[in-house]
């Protein structure tokens, strides 16, 4: 088989996926300039390594797992979660003229303190499943190939996590969930 070493290709198949690995990064490491700086390493490594992916495969969940495999080898476990506060995230500071009332848009805000919070107090083994999960929407098969677990581990890890977020939702919202 020649060897690949096509960036054209690459970048045809990463560059759709920069905004889910920068997202992703963030998630892991917690602060913008370290996610920044993981996301660079990572599409660097993938590049090197771009010749040892098997076209027809799925790219998301290789480089993906190129993201995770750099960041857990940039620490030596999982750093635990930083506060990360909702006015400084860019995405929702930008309140246009057709988007919800104050009312709306504080109650909105409110919501998604709350989810990312929950988000932050589980374990960061669940988080991460959740994210590739509901966030990313990969699936298990691809889940399992990034985090290197057995189909069965990612399962029951997805359902762990979803209670896990519920019952961290119900202490916040009450019993109305």
């Amino acid at each position: 088989m020649p060897r690949r070493t096509n960036s054209s290709e690459f970048e045809q198949l990463a560059l759709p996926l920069l905004s889910s690995l920068s997202s992703h990064a963030f998630w892991l490491s917690r602060n913008d300039t370290e996610a920044e700086d993981l996301v660079q390493e990572t599409l660097s490594k993938a590049l090197r390594a771009f010749d040892s992916f098997q076209a027809g495969t799925n790219f998301k969940a290789w480089i993906f797992r190129i993201l995770r495999n750099t960041f857990l080898t940039s620490r030596t476990a999982i750093a635990n979660a930083r506060t990360v506060f909702l006015e400084d995230d860019p995405g929702l500071s930008d309140i246009t003229d057709a988007g919800p009332n104050p009312e709306e848009h504080i109650l909105r805000l409110e919501n998604q303190a709350a989810v990312n919070d929950a988000l932050d107090r589980l374990h960061p083994q669940l988080r991460e499943i959740l994210l590739l999960c509901d966030v990313e929407e990969l699936k298990y098969k691809d889940i399992a190939i990034v985090l290197d677990v057995p189909i069965g581990t990612v399962m029951s890890r997805i359902f762990r996590a979803r209670r896990g977020l519920h019952q961290e939702l119900q202490q916040h919202f009450g019993e109305s969930l």
